[in-house]
């Protein structure tokens, strides 16, 4: 199954990193926020990744480019022009990098993807987001409700889109950003069918968390699965820092792979 993973926005929430890379490869411990995120996934059996690059997108295709000499032990032979890998250390994965433009909005860019992704269900997720979520009980949730989309729904305080789930986990409602704590929101980590397109208009000022699943919601095709363990959204230096200091500390809930 394929994982499709929103990489392509400006961050300007975090301008201190921003400036030079794009979000999602700005560091926790030494490795790229995006990294830690293929991991969670990668933990739970999803290894083929489609990433949805604009700002800078070079930088994260130079960085999977390199990903494999990077991380591997190697010795060059400069005389010889020769290169030796010792000792190889990388991933079951498969990556696709598609350049969605740089000012595409979350819709846009998913839509733009529409070749890649249409013909199965698919996992979609944010480039800034960590949790514990086991993703096989998403995805297990997702089949069993029967619906065009599953959204996983946290409960930080209340900065992103609110959610009003009924008894059976149908989502009654969305509304983006509340203000206020206590609601459940979207933390991402989505399930979708391919009848996802029929909700997006080919435009690259689509946002995604705006018509597409406010008219998914009230069609009673949004499914939620309520997610009360670790989850936190790196948008600001602040966030970084704290996330940091889990993975220094080896507190980090969302490295599953380390325990």
């Amino acid at each position: 199954m394929k994982v499709a993973i929103l990489a392509g926005g400006l961050g300007s929430r975090l301008s201190e990193e921003t400036e030079i890379k794009p979000k999602p490869l700005v560091e926790i411990g030494g490795r790229p926020i995006l990294w830690h995120i293929m991991k969670m996934y990668s933990y739970w059996g999803f290894n083929d990744f489609v990433i949805l690059t604009g700002y800078k997108s070079h930088l994260i295709k130079e960085y999977f480019l390199n990903y494999y000499t990077r991380y591997s032990d190697i010795t060059i032979d400069m005389a010889a022009n020769s290169v030796e890998i010792l000792n190889h250390r990388t991933e079951p994965w498969k990556v696709t990098m598609l350049y969605t433009g740089p000012d595409t909005m979350t819709g846009g860019r998913i839509y733009r993807a529409k070749d890649v992704l249409k013909d199965e269900t698919f996992m979609l997720t944010y480039g800034d987001g960590v949790s514990d979520v086991n993703l096989q009980e998403v995805l297990k949730c997702h089949k069993k409700a029967g619906k065009i989309a599953t959204v996983t729904s946290v409960q930080p305080s209340g900065r992103f889109g609110a959610l009003k789930i009924g008894k059976d986990g149908t989502v009654k409602s969305f509304k983006e950003k509340p203000q206020g704590d206590g609601d459940w929101i979207n933390g991402g980590f989505f399930v979708l069918e391919p009848e996802i397109f029929d909700y997006i208009k080919p435009s690259d000022n689509t946002i995604f968390e705006r018509e597409p699943m406010e008219k998914l919601a009230e069609d009673g095709q949004l499914n939620a699965y309520k997610h009360s363990g670790f989850w936190r959204s790196m948008d600001t230096l602040r966030d970084k820092i704290e996330l940091t200091q889990m993975w220094a500390d080896e507190t980090s809930p969302w490295a599953l792979w380390k325990k």
